[in-house]
């Protein structure tokens, strides 16, 4: 890496963190509140500071769709464009990843202190690997190796259509379509699909019920003291399981599944003691196959920065 020093950024919907990569070594990241700047460049030009340093270039994953140099955060107000950030902060090179690229990139870094085991299953080495993230939206990709070197597929699997595995995730489903026409699995499986659960059960049941966000939705969850929040986290964890062994089989993920975003890591101890196993290896014919595929949360803060970090490496950054 010569030149000038190198950015990184993990944009979401929510948060923005930045770090720059001096001498091949990962420096402090700077989180940031999305919602506190009008554009991605306030936000940068924030954390590099009123003497900021020579970039030769900048790897950011953001949180959509990324195309020609451009993307549309999907849960934001931001629009990132390459050649804008560039020209501003005077970049040699910059490229522009989706987010859940960069998570997948991090998989083959993670030590076992980053992660928590739910279930049994042992990974088996060059298989394919999958996460999938709960967060502001629900971000999937896959690591695979292969001859030449591996690849990450990204993808937008959050917003395949969301399947109901009874008749009450059937009903809750029905007033979601009611509501939105199409219902994605981030439709239920983010912080706002969580609100999405808690407020369709509650019409369900008939439960006149606070207004609650999703953090106050778990932290009554985890604390016992609110049934329906309870009942929209069972049904979060098991709809999550069922989404998560559907791209184990999708993707053949024999390496493992992993959990990434906000949530889960909130939700961890919930998660093992939920159906979310359950529903993972519930496949039919597959189930055996299923029971050997390690499922696991992520649990470092800035997993990203691993694959983002890795990345610039690996491509000469």
């Amino acid at each position: 890496m010569t030149g000038g020093d190198v950015l990184l950024g993990d944009i979401g919907g929510t948060t923005a963190r930045f770090a720059l990569v001096v001498g091949g070594e990962l420096g402090p990241i700077g989180h940031f509140p999305v919602g506190d700047f009008p554009t991605v460049a306030d936000a940068i030009a924030q954390f590099l500071g009123s003497q900021p340093p020579r970039l030769s270039i900048a790897l950011l994953g953001v949180a959509g769709p990324v195309e020609r140099s451009r993307c549309v955060v999907t849960n934001s107000h931001w629009i990132v464009e390459g050649h804008e950030l560039r020209e501003t902060f005077g970049i040699k090179h910059l490229t522009l990843i989706n987010d859940f690229e960069a998570i997948g990139w991090s998989l083959p870094h993670l030590t076992s202190e980053d992660v928590r085991v739910i279930g049994t299953g042992a990974a088996l080495a060059q298989e394919p690997m999958v996460v999938i993230g709960p967060g502001t939206g629900l971000g999937v990709a896959a690591f695979i190796s292969r001859e030449g070197g591996p690849i990450v597929v990204a993808t937008e699997g959050g917003h395949n259509t969301l399947p109901g595995a009874s008749e009450r995730e059937d009903a809750v489903i029905r007033r979601l379509r009611a509501r939105f026409g199409h219902v994605s699995a981030e439709r239920a499986l983010s912080g706002p699909g969580l609100e999405n659960l808690y407020c369709a059960i509650a019409a369900l049941e008939n439960a006149a019920v606070r207004e609650l966000d999703a953090a106050e939705i778990t932290e009554r969850a985890l604390k016992g003291t609110c049934r329906t929040s309870q009942t929209a986290a069972d049904m979060f964890c098991a709809m999550l399981g069922g989404v998560a062994g559907n791209l184990a089989l999708m993707f053949r993920a024999r390496g493992g599944v992993y959990i990434a975003g906000g949530i889960a890591p909130r939700l961890v101890d919930y998660l093992v003691r939920s159906e979310f196993r359950a529903r993972f290896t519930a496949k039919g014919r597959f189930r055996d196959y299923l029971k050997a595929v390690p499922t696991s949360v992520i649990v470092h803060e800035d997993a990203a920065f691993l694959g983002l970090h890795a990345l610039a490496m690996r491509t000469g950054s």
